[in-house]
């Protein structure tokens, strides 16, 4: 038994291969030219070094002048449990009062329920209660300055209708 395989002409496939690379005319783009070399002399007297990063040296003062002198968050405080959640998760949702004090009811996003009043600590950024209001509690949140320090801000969470 004898088998055909690829044996046959291919005589008509070798004329359209021939065609083909005839009619096609290739072009290559020329080269760019490229640009002279040109030598720069470094004279330190009148620049910047190029070494010293003047940011991370600028970074460093300030730490250093930020010391015990500016507002730092206490570390060392035991942290409360509205503390564990971002101020928009946090609602307040009513007041009470007695005696003079006004307290604040704040729903966490658990549904839990919390009593937070003037010196309380709520939210993520070390924010302490400064005032409640029938509609707000105002606090003074703790933020990092981006130079090692620290910065107050004030933030605010509204009560919400429903």
């Amino acid at each position: 038994m004898a088998t055909a395989g690829c044996g046959q002409s291919h005589a008509d496939l070798r004329a359209w291969m021939d065609e083909v690379r005839a009619s096609e005319k290739v072009s290559i783009d020329p080269l760019p030219v490229l640009k002279p070399y040109e030598q720069f002399v470094y004279q330190p007297d009148d620049l910047k070094d190029p070494f010293v990063d003047t940011l991370d040296e600028q970074r460093i003062e300030n730490v250093a002048g930020a010391g015990s002198d500016g507002v730092r968050p206490d570390l060392n405080r035991r942290k409360e449990a509205l503390e564990a959640y971002p101020l928009d998760a946090l609602r307040m949702v009513g007041t009470l009062g007695r005696a003079g004090t006004t307290w604040a009811l704040v729903q966490a996003p658990d549904q839990t329920i919390s009593r937070v009043g003037v010196g309380n600590y709520i939210g993520e950024n070390y924010g302490r209660v400064t005032q409640v209001e029938p509609s707000a509690v105002q606090l003074v949140e703790l933020i990092p300055n981006g130079t090692g320090g620290w910065m107050e801000r004030q933030a605010s969470v509204a009560i919400v209708e429903q």
